[in-house]
């Protein structure tokens, strides 16, 4: 762990990087020993600044929700962020690829709640019965990290990697689907770029909101009702330039675009 000045010029550096679009190197390097317990606490600064500038938290990502990323970070959980309401695109619309710094876009099944959720002991069932609807959902990550180079603790403090997200607009009952088995498709200026399945968030997209449920229950946070999550990738996030269009079809669900200007 790292002391809380350090933990503060860490949030502020991520912050300014963010703000300027000049991405910075790892935190982990500059601040040797920051774990991932401080990265938390120095994600949380920076939403704690945007609340206070009139910022307004509209849900919460999960990351890190296959077996190969976790794999690849070395850890056994995923990890979350913040979705504030002006990182909403509307679907079929348009975003600046020059307000990112290095931005890649996934698709994902959204969870609209329509209860609160407050763990501990959050199970799948209680996910869909407080879930009002699934979207379509694309999700835009981007780092504030130079060329992506970090570890799980730098991508905690930045936010989870968090950026933009485009909602589709046909909304479904989630009891009227097995969210297990929704095949998807990633598309990139028309031609398939990913293909995946639901399945391959925790093997269930609801069991990464129970989760999240419990570990925002650590920080003394709930999910409430009307808040957004988005449970983790169908497919492999892919890069995006101006000129790209990207558009995400899900069996029953329907599909989600966005275009990058």
């Amino acid at each position: 762990m790292i002391p809380e000045a350090d933990r503060r010029a860490a949030a502020a550096a991520l912050a300014a990087a963010e703000r300027n679009r000049a991405p910075i190197g790892p935190p982990t390097r500059k601040w040797p020993g920051l774990d991932a317990v401080d990265a938390y606490e120095i994600q949380l600064i920076n939403a704690r600044e945007r609340l206070a500038a009139g910022g307004v938290v509209r849900g919460h990502k999960v990351g890190l929700t296959s077996r190969a990323m976790q794999q690849m970070f070395g850890v056994r959980e995923p990890d979350y962020g913040h979705l504030f309401a002006d990182m909403f695109v509307p679907d079929g619309g348009t975003l600046a690829a020059a307000d990112l710094c290095y931005p890649r876009v996934e698709i994902e099944i959204a969870f609209v709640l329509g209860d609160t959720l407050k763990g501990p002991g959050v199970t799948v069932g209680d996910v869909l019965r407080a879930t009002a609807s699934v979207l379509p959902a694309i999700e835009v990550i981007d780092s504030r990290v130079c060329d992506w180079e970090i570890t799980l603790p730098d991508t905690i403090a930045d936010n989870a990697s968090s950026a933009r997200v485009v909602l589709g607009t046909k909304a479904s009952r989630p009891d009227r689907l097995d969210l297990r088995l929704l095949g998807c498709i990633l598309s990139r200026n028309g031609e398939i770029a990913e293909a995946g399945a639901s399945g391959a968030v925790l093997g269930n997209p609801a069991a990464a909101v129970a989760w999240l449920a419990g570990k925002l229950c650590q920080f003394g946070m709930t999910l409430d009702a009307g808040h957004v999550v988005m449970p983790g990738a169908c497919t492999r996030a892919i890069e995006v330039c101006a000129g790209d269009v990207i558009q995400g079809e899900f069996d029953e669900l329907g599909s989600v675009s966005v275009g990058f200007v």
